[in-house]
């Protein structure tokens, strides 16, 4: 049988380029899917990736991209019309003859949800599970750690540690261990073909636990500060986050808040399973960020985090109220969240039961 040469999309994001590495470590060969040459795709080029530049609503680039790939890695991009990137990827993928998609969705997946992204999210595993000739496997975990995280900073450097948070608990998973498994599924699809796969760190954890476990990792105490979300619209907008990823991560919080991560215990055996290794504890992950040049305590990153967190106040917020109205996208006719409908529990505590046996697989619903 002949090696399957493999997709990777958003190659220079957090999970892609960990997985080109996975892969490349693994001696698979890999083409690399990036919007732009620069220094992260030579980077990627030097571990032996072939790097492609397309547009991922371009049928005919993607098609190029596509042609001679067995297996694909699709990592929806988090925009307004992530749909139409999706339909694109699928035309393609069928035009170039993919044997096999494997595909970042979501833990809270829903034809319903109150987001947009997460309602296409629902469509596209639909759409995928569908297209003949090709398995498709559903990738869902839960919240990512580079989510809590991207505040070390103001733990590191001024000792508080901001929880977005607030209510529930979840357990964080690294962009290392779901690109560890992710290289599993797409080395041989054909094993997992028609499921759903969750990864998820090794515990459930509040927002105080996350700071305890920072303050461990940093070597000090940290002040646990559950951040408002009007300060956490400021907080996103000096740190040059899109809007719309505020708007979304707002309603996944209320997700969180309600206990959608923890439901049914919320952990899973995935990446040990899977990959032979157990999943990074969050202060393992957290000590890596930590290391990253944004946060080491310098008296440069310290003004720097003094000056912008005595600013904070004075930045106008996010004004993600209406976004959705603004952008021109269609409402749900009956929004809810996924722990609170019937149909989304029963799939997903089915997916929870297996995954306690050991075997974290959804069968998608016909």
């Amino acid at each position: 049988m002949a090696t399957p040469l493999i997709l990777v999309t958003g190659a220079t994001g957090k999970v892609g380029t960990a997985l080109v590495a996975e892969l490349r470590a693994r001696e698979l060969p890999v083409r690399a899917l990036v919007r732009r040459h620069d220094a992260r795709s030579a980077a990627l080029a030097a571990q032996g990736a072939e790097v492609v530049v397309a547009d991922l609503y371009d049928p005919d680039q993607l098609t190029a991209a596509l042609t001679g790939v067995q297996h694909a890695w699709y990592l929806p991009p988090m925009a307004p019309l992530m749909i139409q990137s999706a339909a694109t990827f699928a035309v393609a993928a069928q035009a170039a003859r993919v044997e096999a998609i494997v595909h970042m969705s979501q833990w809270t997946s829903h034809r319903h949800h109150p987001t947009p992204m997460t309602r296409q999210t629902w469509l596209v595993d639909q759409l995928f599970a569908t297209l003949p000739g090709i398995a498709s496997v559903t990738f869902n975990p839960g919240m990512f750690a580079d989510n809590f995280l991207r505040v070390i900073d103001f733990a590191s450097l001024l000792g508080i540690y901001p929880i977005l948070a607030h209510r529930g608990r979840s357990a964080p998973v690294s962009s290392e261990d779901m690109a560890r498994t992710a290289a599993v599924l797409l080395a041989d699809p054909a094993r997992f073909a028609g499921q759903s796969i969750r990864p998820t760190g090794p515990a459930l954890l509040s927002g105080r636990d996350m700071a305890a476990a920072v303050g461990r990792a940093l070597g000090h105490g940290v002040l646990p500060f559950e951040l408002p979300l009007w300060m956490f619209r400021k907080v996103a907008r000096l740190q040059g986050v899109d809007p719309y990823e505020v708007r979304l991560l707002i309603t996944y919080l209320e997700d969180h808040a309600q206990g959608t991560f923890e439901f049914e215990g919320g952990v899973t055996d995935t990446v040990e399973r899977l990959t032979g290794r157990a999943p990074e504890a969050f202060e393992t992950i957290a000590r890596r960020y930590a290391a990253l040049p944004f946060a080491r305590a310098t008296s440069a990153n310290r003004l720097k985090a003094l000056a912008n967190f005595l600013i904070t106040p004075l930045v106008p917020g996010y004004d993600t109220d209406g976004l959705d109205r603004r952008l021109r996208l269609p409402p749900a006719a009956t929004p809810s969240l996924g722990i609170d409908e019937p149909v989304w529990r029963a799939q997903h505590g089915r997916q929870m039961a297996d995954a306690g046996a050991g075997a974290a697989a959804l069968r998608l619903a016909a």
